[in-house]
């Protein structure tokens, strides 16, 4: 009924876009990254700086996609959206990556079970807050799988009550404690940086405050950065 193996179909990803740049997001912001952003979200929060991504891409094989990543040169990669685990091929690109030796990273908003990808791939989760409109889509079953050495979650804060929110999910959950870093994150033109940060200093969150490194470097708006 399957037939052979060697007949069926090769997986493939929808890919909006991939480049190499500089990670601007994360404990590894800094770092020479290559990026492979995937199409589709199943999510619409109201700040999103990527909805181009919603529709754009074409379909390409795990093979096409990881000889691109091999011509870029570059040990660090990200698979990041829109939503990569709204494809179900995403925990195999990520193995296939992790299999040639990659350092993975893969940015999710956390609404859709993370056990789809490998282990030995770094998460970099957000817990939606209330502004972002998308707070009810958190899959809060994810906080039992994130790896405490490893994996990390990011707040996106609009405004103080979605700091407050983030503090007490924090406070509540012990997010310090079951992942590698906990990032709060003003939404860029939205929070001032320095608010956020005086919030955090005055509650002694064990957290860090994140700036999008990327949108200080470039434009705010430029693509493929």
């Amino acid at each position: 009924m399957g037939g052979d193996a060697k007949n069926r179909p090769a997986k493939t990803l929808r890919v909006c876009e991939m480049f190499h740049s500089i990670q601007g997001e994360s404990t590894w912001a800094g770092l020479p990254c290559f990026f492979i952003r995937l199409t589709g979200c199943n999510l619409r929060c109201v700040w999103c700086d990527t909805a181009y991504s919603f529709d754009e891409g074409k379909h390409m094989s795990l093979a096409a996609i990881l000889d691109a990543v091999k011509r870029a040169g570059c040990p660090l990669v990200e698979i990041t959206g829109g939503e990569p685990l709204a494809q179900r091929a995403c925990g195999d690109l990520a193995a296939l990556l992790l299999d040639a030796g990659y350092t993975v990273l893969v940015e999710t908003g956390g609404s859709l079970p993370i056990d789809r990808l490998p282990e030995q791939a770094i998460k970099i989760m957000d817990l939606k807050c209330p502004d972002s409109g998308m707070c009810d889509k958190n899959h809060w079953p994810n906080l039992e799988l994130l790896h405490p050495d490893r994996d990390e979650v990011k707040l996106v804060c609009a405004s103080r009550r979605d700091y407050e929110w983030g503090r007490e999910v924090l406070r509540d959950h012990a997010l310090h404690e079951r992942c590698r870093a906990v990032l709060f994150s003003p939404v860029h033109g939205r929070l001032d940086p320095k608010e956020l940060a005086a919030w955090m200093l005055a509650d002694g969150l064990p957290a860090r405050l994140q700036l999008q490194l990327h949108k200080y470097i470039w434009p705010p708006d430029r693509r493929g950065v």
